[in-house]
């Protein structure tokens, strides 16, 4: 198992968009979520995906993940099981320094929230800011996904 460290942002403007250096559709849908753990299904870019993933720790800045390619034929199947428990969202790619933002603009229920994330190696890690960062909200659970099949941030008093 790896530990996962990163920071998660709201997006502020739509700049990342044409700083993308990639940009794919994931539907994903969460089979499990008790106790901080979640085991999550994935479709991206045409293959599916199994993840878990532990509790947060350290004020939600890290948390462990393992993650496993399965068939897409596999990911359909087990995305059926998932009934409302999905999101979808687009995620764009964007290079800023030495890392890369991923950055989600969701649809749906959660339509007009966009979250960009950095995966660190160390929690103490620099790292450049894009303009489009605004107020950071990690281990914020409201903008985990997998709280947000279940409260939609189309509920939210905003």
């Amino acid at each position: 198992m790896a530990l996962e460290i990163e920071r998660k942002f709201l997006v502020i403007n739509e700049s990342y968009r044409t700083e993308a250096f990639r940009s794919d559709r994931i539907v994903q849908g969460y089979l499990c979520r008790q106790n901080g753990n979640s085991v999550r299904i994935r479709i991206r870019d045409g293959k599916g995906i199994l993840t878990i993933k532990g509790p947060s720790l350290d004020g939600g800045l890290s948390r462990y993940e393992w993650e496993k390619e399965i068939s897409l034929a596999d990911a359909e199947e087990l995305l059926l099981l998932c009934g409302d428990a999905q999101i979808e969202k687009r995620r764009y790619l964007v290079k800023c320094g030495a890392h890369v933002y991923e950055v989600d603009e969701f649809y749906g229920d959660n339509q007009g929230l966009v979250v960009a994330e950095i995966e660190l190696e160390d929690e103490n890690e620099t790292f450049e800011k894009p303009a489009f960062l605004g107020e950071e909200v990690t281990g914020d659970k409201k903008y985990y996904n997998s709280h947000l099949t279940r409260y939609p941030y189309k509920y939210w008093d905003k």
